[in-house]
């Protein structure tokens, strides 16, 4: 269902019952609290019952409150202030045990996933990496920290990759100045989506490389740029990112393209561990002393 969800309730406010108007109106004032509440403690708020809520998803035509719930999400996700996050993450959490809670939704997150993920897409975006002529790699504020780690461990396994400097606008562009077809550009980001990364990536993808999205849902709008879009769910604790999910499909990634690349690699590591021996690069247990 492509209409947005407040303007299809406002469309629909003269056939509603009584009930249903209570329930709109709520969506309508406070959509970013009522996108995360059961239909249960919904109906409680608006003081009708779990299967007054029911029968109003299935007026607006979504199968069932679940199917609504989750249009109402991706719809807000990218609208939320960071004042409105730690107002629904607060009443959200409640009087739970915020360490339990935080980790049981990231274990969530993961298996939501691994459920979900397109095998023929993730096989597809490995092959586009390594057969790709340069891989550029983007992600900035939050999403800065998942480009970061797969650039330290693609740097590793590519002699041709790039990790763009996003510290302005401008630097970015400049940096994509030569990206051509032939070329991987992997963007990553989540909500709040980064202008700067769908312009750089609408740009790439002008240019006629092909696109690799790390982001949370087909509704993003580095999916729709994308040739191959790699999907973790992402979710938020106040104003943190919860970007564990995308970190797991991260490290699935890198596997993936190291395994295909297993006589380069080990070469490559040997030549590595000498060097790092060498100028002392890591610390070197005394296991005697370890031992005792």
């Amino acid at each position: 269902m492509s209409k947005d969800i407040l303007a299809l309730i406002q469309s629909n406010m003269s056939g509603f019952s009584k009930g249903q108007k209570l329930i709109a109106n709520f969506i309508l004032s406070s959509y970013d609290k009522a996108a995360f509440m059961t239909a249960s403690r919904l109906g409680k708020t608006v003081n009708v019952s779990e299967s007054t809520v029911v029968r109003f998803a299935a007026e607006l035509g979504y199968d069932g409150y679940p199917a609504m719930q989750k249009a109402l999400q991706e719809m807000i996700r990218n609208k939320l202030t960071s004042i409105q996050r730690i107002e629904v993450s607060n009443d959200r959490i409640g009087q739970q045990d915020i360490l339990s809670m935080v980790l049981q939704a990231d274990m969530e997150k993961i298996r939501m996933t691994l459920e979900e993920t397109d095998r023929k897409g993730f096989d597809g975006a490995v092959d586009a990496i390594l057969s790709a002529r340069r891989i550029y790699i983007l992600g900035v504020r939050s999403a800065a920290a998942i480009a970061s780690f797969l650039g330290f461990y693609f740097n590793l396994i590519f002699e041709n990759v790039t990790l763009v400097n996003t510290a302005s606008a401008s630097e970015i562009f400049e940096q994509l100045l030569r990206v051509r077809e032939g070329d991987v550009v992997i963007g990553v980001s989540f909500p709040r989506y980064s202008r700067r990364t769908v312009k750089a990536l609408e740009f790439a993808h002008d240019q006629g490389a092909t696109v690799v999205a790390i982001t949370d849902s087909e509704a993003s709008p580095l999916a729709g740029i994308a040739d191959h879009a790699l999907l973790a769910k992402s979710d938020m604790a106040s104003f943190v990112d919860s970007l564990v999910a995308p970190l797991s499909l991260v490290n699935a990634l890198i596997v993936a393209v190291s395994r295909r690349k297993d006589n380069d690699l080990a070469a490559t590591f040997e030549a590595l561990e000498h060097i790092w021996d060498e100028y002392q690069v890591y610390e070197k247990v005394d296991q005697k002393a370890e031992e005792q």
